[in-house]
């Protein structure tokens, strides 16, 4: 059952590729900046103008890419080959006990390339269960585990538009250091 953005602190932000999720998540951690933080953010990495992949880094300093067009991986998700294994290790270090207690946890994203981890789901869906803030983006499409997320007790599911972008960031840090 989703609860109303006012009573929540478990925020999840979906929208289809492109409309700014992840520059949401960024502009609300650059709002954050003294608090205990914990998770990762995705970027894309380029080359000449063209998006061969995408990179997660993590809020405690670690860095993987997740998947690259040139990756000889089993794990495909459209045209990029996906490191699961890598993806796992940023995992353990950004969303493990060894993270435990931060202020607000961040997760982005929670989409067909992360879900190809069962430790991201597992952890994702434990972090999800605790008692602490969270801001999650989540693929506007998408079963098992992206479906499952949209559906979570206790979680505001937000859509990014053109109209609410821009006012979203306050909006979302004020609720999560309500808590």
């Amino acid at each position: 059952m989703n609860v109303p953005l006012s009573l929540a602190a478990k925020i999840l932000v979906t929208g289809p590729p492109g409309c700014g999720k992840t520059t949401l998540v960024r502009r609300v951690l650059d709002q954050l900046a003294g608090l205990r933080v914990a998770g990762f953010y995705t970027q894309e990495l380029r080359d000449r103008g063209r998006r061969i992949g995408f990179e997660a880094i993590g809020l405690r300093g670690s860095r993987a890419v997740l998947s690259h067009v040139d990756f000889p991986s089993c794990h495909r998700v459209g045209r990029y080959g996906v490191d699961v294994a890598g993806f796992e290790q940023l995992i353990r270090a950004e969303l493990s006990g060894q993270a435990a207690d931060p202020d607000v946890w961040v997760i982005d994203e929670i989409g067909r390339m992360e879900c190809l981890s069962k430790l991201f789901v597992s952890s994702t869906r434990q972090i999800f269960t605790s008692l602490g803030p969270v801001l999650a983006t989540v693929a506007a499409k998408g079963d098992g585990f992206i479906s499952e997320a949209k559906h979570l007790q206790g979680v505001a599911l937000i859509s990014v538009l053109p109209t609410n972008r821009d006012q979203l960031p306050a909006i979302i840090v004020e609720r999560l250091v309500r808590q």
